[in-house]
């Protein structure tokens, strides 16, 4: 048994299903011996229902896997190098192939029983735009083990300066005019804006860690009372099977001890015998000599 194993097997269940096979993997690595594989195992996480719909994706239908980090590399290069035709058309393939992956996810999570909604549907689709703008959100989606939907994308990366000046003529400074400070009190009312929009989605993130830590602390306060309950029942089971032993022990000496006076018994009753058979003999001897002297008795008496 390896972390890799008991993760591939853990992720690949219903999140209902999650927490129970975490205990009874993480109870027999601890009962083989590995305690450090034992707290690994326990501090794996359960699955949100998107992220699982995502990994029954990844897991189902692995050829789908390939052409979306392909995509992803195509249109992070067409960004870099602000190739605008090439932007069009990988966009619209985006669009379609995130479309179906979402779908499909959802398909699969209700043939696998557990039917996802709107909402779910939504956050895959989220994870899957992540997925093509960030190449490491793309490795770790493709391992088939996320616990939770990634942030939301930030977008694709900013072309290098270099690539924009090398298509971008520099263009004349226009002079000044009168309108120029209302533009840049305009700009920086944007830029205000931008930031504060920023600091929200910020705080929005923030508040929504706040909340996954929470639910984590709970089930794993929660793991820790199921692992501290079966280790009362192992140690139960122990004194159990200790006090058993014993007991098989106690029985098998008395065992022992009654097949030797049985042993015993055996031999006494076949001297017995034996004295019985003697005794009778004699019995019989005896008699015969009685008859004898009688008889000799009776003669002498008739021919007194």
């Amino acid at each position: 048994m390896d972390l890799d194993t008991v993760a591939d097997e853990l992720y690949g269940l219903r999140p209902e299903d999650f927490t129970a096979a975490r205990q009874a993997r993480a109870a027999a690595a601890r009962a083989s011996g590995d305690r450090a594989l034992a707290e690994r195992i326990g501090r794996l996480r359960r699955p949100s229902l998107a992220a699982w719909a995502s990994n029954l994706l990844v897991r189902r239908q692995p050829e789908d896997v390939e052409p979306l980090l392909r995509l992803g590399e195509a249109l992070r290069q067409a960004h870099h190098d602000l190739d605008g035709a090439q932007l069009r058309d990988l966009s619209r393939r985006q669009h379609v192939l995130i479309s179906a992956l979402s779908r499909q996810a959802r398909r699969l999570a209700d043939q696998a029983g557990h039917p996802v909604g709107d909402d779910v549907q939504r956050e895959i689709e989220a994870m899957l735009q992540t997925v093509l703008a960030d190449p490491d959100a793309g490795r770790e989606w493709a391992t088939g083990r996320l616990v939770k939907p990634f942030g939301p994308p930030v977008g694709f990366p900013a072309a290098s300066a270099d690539a924009t000046a090398r298509r971008t003529p520099p263009a004349r400074r226009p002079a000044p005019s009168p309108s120029a400070p209302r533009r840049a009190d305009k700009a920086a009312d944007e830029h205000r804006r931008r930031l504060d929009k920023a600091a929200d989605e910020r705080r929005r993130r923030l508040e929504k860690a706040r909340r996954e830590a929470e639910q984590a602390e709970a089930e794993l306060r929660a793991g820790q009372d199921e692992a501290a309950e079966a280790h009362r029942r192992i140690r139960e089971a122990e004194e159990r099977a200790d006090a058993l032993r014993r007991r098989v022990g106690e029985l098998s000496e008395e065992l022992r001890r009654l097949e030797e006076e049985q042993r015993q018994a055996g031999t006494a009753v076949s001297e017995a015998r034996e004295r019985a058979r003697a005794a009778e003999r004699r019995v019989r001897v005896a008699g015969r000599r009685a008859k004898t002297a009688a008889a000799r008795v009776e003669r002498l008496h008739r021919t007194a």
